[in-house]
């Protein structure tokens, strides 16, 4: 009997082993590298300096300008998706044709690859020949044409709106998942004793969807601060390091060999 109960624990090993080997053991290394002074590109044993990379690291103006950018980047976008996916989701919760075809369109940018939509989006808001640029010219808002990631006032916000395009469809998922949970008896008895929209909305549908928005605002704040991809393939951190994030600094650090800082 013993046997058939610890029998099953041998099927955990492998994946064991592999998130060992794969994530702690290389999270454990890079907290031991954090105490040395290295620089693997001149070729010499590490050497433990205490907390000096640390002290450097706040004394470092970039870095200080990394962190603020990953901070406001993370609540900005979290921000954008919670509110457009809540749209989203009530606008295809309600009695809208079409709405299979709809919700696939809205949850598609969620399975495009971060690289190619950094691609995408970097010939939209380039200044020559951008179909942003391009519909602005169009509309006869040639006044309004500009380098959109090429001026530091402007680059983050649209690195912001490609995160909040491609991510609203899968918060909108969740959302309409939750939503389609929720009894239609509360609405009806709300209705009889007199609450209008607003009120339902209000009492009914944003307590009971709580679970949802805390699924929605936990993953987006965290895939806010591992921001890198669309960073690094539409501007690079600039223009002067304006949309530089923690992932891209990390990057050049690690560029430059200084695995110690990095």
């Amino acid at each position: 009997m013993n046997k058939k109960k610890f029998y099953p624990k041998y099927f955990t090993f492998p994946a064991l082993i592999i998130f060992l080997i794969f994530y702690c053991l290389p999270m454990l290394m890079s907290f031991v590298m954090s105490f040395t002074d290295w620089n693997i590109k001149r070729m010499y044993q590490p050497k433990f300096n205490g907390l000096k990379n640390f002290v450097r690291l706040f004394e470092d103006d970039y870095f200080l300008l990394a962190m603020k950018n990953t901070i406001w980047f993370a609540v900005a976008t979290t921000i954008g998706i919670v509110i457009l996916g809540l749209l989203l989701a009530l606008l295809l919760n309600a009695a809208v044709k079409a709405k299979s075809f709809f919700r696939t369109v809205f949850y598609l940018p969620a399975v495009l690859s971060l690289i190619v939509i950094g691609i995408m989006f970097q010939a939209v808001f380039k200044l020559d020949g951008g179909i942003f640029n391009q519909l602005l010219t169009m509309l006869g808002l040639s006044e309004l044409v500009h380098d959109w990631l090429g001026d530091g006032t402007t680059a983050m916000w649209c690195i912001i709106f490609v995160q909040i395009w491609k991510w609203s469809g899968f918060a909108m998922a969740i959302y309409l998942a939750g939503l389609q949970g929720i009894s239609s008896d509360y609405y009806e008895a709300a209705k009889i004793d007199g609450a209008n929209v607003w009120q339902q909305f209000r009492n009914i549908t944003l307590p009971l969807l709580a679970p949802a928005f805390t699924v929605v605002i936990t993953m987006n704040t965290i895939g806010g601060f591992k921001v890198f991809e669309q960073v690094y393939v539409m501007t690079n951190g600039g223009p002067g390091n304006a949309t530089q994030v923690l992932n891209t600094y990390i990057y050049k650090e690690f560029s430059k060999g200084t695995l110690g800082r990095s």
